[in-house]
């Protein structure tokens, strides 16, 4: 029986062969990056960092639109103002609801690094998320190979982006290699969609320090935050409780707020 998972990547095949052909690969490769450089393992580390991986997304496969006319130029620099460390913007189409310009269009006015949250298999992904200006990308273990993870890291590398590994439990622990620069744990059920902060509490002592712990999904308040930062969790991922609201920039705001 295939999952929601199974259904996104078949798609993302698609999309990805109907891309090279309206811009092959040498084409992608000569545009120009217009945005600098930024760090997310910097932003996360340095001192007095909120942590915060704030995210802009429209819609989830499991609960259907969030706020379908979200503008990523007026929320993603609201976070920014706020106190993230950096922000999490979907690029994917059919299951999100994003596109390529909600990170473009953000790029061109913050100044906080940016994670192409897509569902990556394939390296012409990878140049995309340079040239439009993300600083790092998503790979997700639940639908890569160990291999394919090196080599997609590796890539990224190579085009001065960071990579964030997604984990879900204890087996895709062997996903992590050096190429990587975080781990993080989703605390969502990839099955059942529930979610529980105790997955990230269980990997935490498994994921070697050399790498910055991010834990994703379900985290709800200021002492979730704290809890998770005794479990030596740097990075924070949070989008569906700061966009389901009136004001997400305001949202992340209070919430950091409350850190300290």
């Amino acid at each position: 029986m295939s999952t929601i998972l199974d259904k996104i990547i078949a798609r993302k095949h698609e999309e990805i062969e109907a891309r090279k052909v309206a811009l092959p690969l040498g084409e992608l490769e000569k545009k120009v990056r217009v945005r600098n450089y930024f760090s997310i393992k910097n932003s996360l580390t340095k001192q007095g960092a909120s942590g915060i991986i704030a995210e802009f997304k429209r819609r989830s496969p499991s609960k259907d639109w969030i706020k379908k006319d979200a503008d990523s130029t007026i929320i993603v620099p609201a976070y920014e103002k706020a106190g993230a460390s950096a922000s999490s913007i979907l690029t994917d189409i059919d299951f999100f609801g994003g596109n390529d310009t909600d990170l473009i269009a953000a790029g061109e006015i913050v100044k906080i690094p940016l994670l192409r949250k897509d569902f990556m298999v394939d390296e012409y992904q990878v140049v995309e998320a340079n040239k439009m200006g993300a600083d790092v990308i998503l790979l997700i273990a639940a639908n890569l190979t160990p291999k394919r993870v090196k080599e997609l890291a590796a890539c990224a590398n190579n085009n001065n982006l960071e990579v964030l590994l997604e984990i879900h439990n204890e087996q895709e622990l062997e996903h992590i290699c050096d190429n990587v620069t975080l781990v993080g744990v989703n605390n969502r059920n990839l099955h059942t969609f529930e979610t529980s902060l105790q997955n990230s509490i269980n990997l935490s002592t498994q994921i070697p320090d050399k790498f910055i712990k991010i834990s994703e999904s379900g985290i709800r308040n200021a002492d979730d935050i704290k809890m998770l930062k005794t479990h030596g969790f740097k990075g924070f991922l949070i989008g569906e409780s700061f966009m389901k609201t009136n004001n997400p920039g305001k949202a992340c705001e209070e919430f950091i707020k409350e850190l300290t």
